[in-house]
C-alpha cells in the first residue's frame, strides 16, 4: 500500500509539473486570445471587453491559480455534454466535463467556441482505438519477427531482418504512410486513403492504414529490442541447462527465454501505448484521423491556449497511467518482484 501511494503521489507531481509548464509556455505564444475570440474585424473596444471577460487582464499568476482551482472540482450540477439536445448547464459549469460529481474545467476553445472537455471527449476514444490497433500490429510484427529470427539463428532470414530493420528505422513514418496509401488505397483501391467514416464498417476500414503505419514503424524498433533480449536470455545459465538436458530450441526460446525477455518488453509496450494515444501527430494528420494528436496540432497552429493545455494534459495522463500499468505488471511477469515487495512490507 505504501508503494502504491508513492506511485500515486509521484504521478500527481508529474502531472502538476506538466500542467504548470504548459500553462506558462502557452502564455508566451505570439497571439492575442481576445482577438482570436472576437475575430479579425472586431472593434478594439469589443476585443478589450472580451479580454476582461476571459480574465486575460489579470496577472499571469492569478490566471494560473484560477486555472488550477477550476481544473478539478466537485459539484452536483451537470456540466457540458456531447449530447447537443441535452439541457444546457449553468453558466458556472458550461465548460465542465463530468465524471460523476467530479468536474473537469479545461476552459473553452477560442477557435471552435466549444468546451475543451467536450472536444477531447469526442476525440479520445478514436485515439485509443487507433493506439490499440497499432500496438496489436506492432506486437505481431516485432515479436513475430524476433521469434522467427531467434529460432533460426545466424541464418539468412535472421541476418536479412536485422539489416533491413536498420533501414526501416531511418524511414520517417509519413513516408511509410504515403507508400501504404499509394499501394492499398490508390493502386489496389482496397482501403480508403484517409478520413474517419460514418459507419462502423467504414471506420474499421479507415483505421487499417494508420494502424499499419504506426504498427510497422513501431514493430521494427520492437523487433530489434526483442531480438536482443531473447539472445541475451539464451545465453543465461537456465537456458544452457535446458539445452543440456535435451530440450528443443523451440521450447527453450518460447518457454524459458521469452518469459524472462518479457520483463523489459512490458515497459516498452506500456510506454508505446501511452505515446500512441496522444503522440501520433504525423500519422493522424496524414490520414485525417480525428484524434487527440490531430487536435493538438490544430490547437498549436491556431494559438488556442485552452485547447492546447487540454490536449497536453490528456496526453500526459495517458503516458503516466501507462507507466503505472507497466509497473503493476512487473509483479505478474517477474516473480522476483513479488518477493521484493514481501521483503519490504514484511508479509
Amino acid at each position: 500500500m505504501t508503494r502504491f501511494l508513492r506511485r500515486i503521489l509521484s504521478t500527481l507531481l508529474v502531472l502538476f509539473a506538466v500542467v504548470s509548464a504548459t500553462f506558462f509556455v502557452s502564455q508566451v505564444l505570439p497571439s492575442d486570445p481576445a482577438r482570436l475570440v472576437a475575430g479579425p474585424q472586431a472593434r478594439p473596444k469589443d476585443v478589450e471587453r472580451i479580454r476582461l471577460q476571459l480574465g486575460l487582464d489579470r496577472p499571469v499568476l492569478v490566471q494560473y491559480t484560477s486555472y488550477l482551482r477550476r481544473l478539478v472540482h466537485v459539484s452536483t450540477e451537470s456540466g457540458a455534454s456531447l449530447d447537443l439536445a441535452a439541457a444546457p448547464p449553468s453558466e458556472a459549469h458550461k465548460n465542465c466535463g463530468t465524471l460523476g460529481p467530479v468536474h473537469f474545467d479545461l476552459g473553452r476553445s477560442y477557435q471552435m467556441r466549444r468546451p475543451v472537455a467536450v472536444l477531447i471527449a469526442e476525440r479520445f476514444p478514436r485515439s485509443i482505438a487507433l493506439a490499440i490497433a497499432a500496438l496489436f500490429v506492432q506486437l505481431l510484427v516485432g515479436l513475430g519477427l524476433a521469434l522467427w529470427g531467434t529460432l533460426t539463428p545466424n541464418g539468412r532470414v535472421d541476418r536479412a531482418l536485422y539489416r533491413g530493420s536498420a533501414v526501416g528505422l531511418s524511414v520517417p513514418t509519413f513516408v511509410l504512410g504515403i507508400v501504404l496509401q499509394y499501394i492499398f488505397a490508390y493502386r489496389l483501391a482496397w482501403l480508403p486513403i484517409d478520413g474517419f467514416g460514418e459507419t462502423f464498417l467504414a471506420r474499421a476500414h479507415a483505421i487499417v492504414l494508420p494502424a499499419l503505419t504506426l504498427g510497422i514503424y513501431g514493430g521494427i524498433g520492437f523487433y530489434r529490442m526483442a531480438r536482443s533480449e531473447l539472445q541475451n536470455a539464451l545465453g543465461e545459465d537456465y537456458a544452457r541447462s535446458a539445452r543440456a538436458k535435451g530440450a528443443a530450441r523451440t521450447r527453450v526460446v518460447l518457454v524459458h527465454a521469452l518469459r524472462n525477455a518479457a520483463i523489459p518488453l512490458v515497459t516498452v509496450i506500456a510506454l508505446d501505448l501511452g505515446t500512441l494515444i496522444g503522440g501520433a501527430v504525423v500519422t493522424e494528420s496524414l490520414f485525417r484521423w480525428p484524434g487527440v494528436a490531430a487536435l493538438s496540432v490544430s490547437a498549436l497552429l491556431d494559438r488556442d491556449g485552452p485547447l492546447l493545455l487540454g490536449t497536453v494534459l490528456v496526453t500526459s495522463i495517458a503516458i503516466v497511467l501507462s507507466n503505472l500499468f507497466a509497473d503493476s505488471l512487473y509483479s505478474i511477469v517477474d516473480p522476483r518482484m513479488r518477493g521484493k515487495e514481501r521483503a519490504v512490507t514484511g508479509r
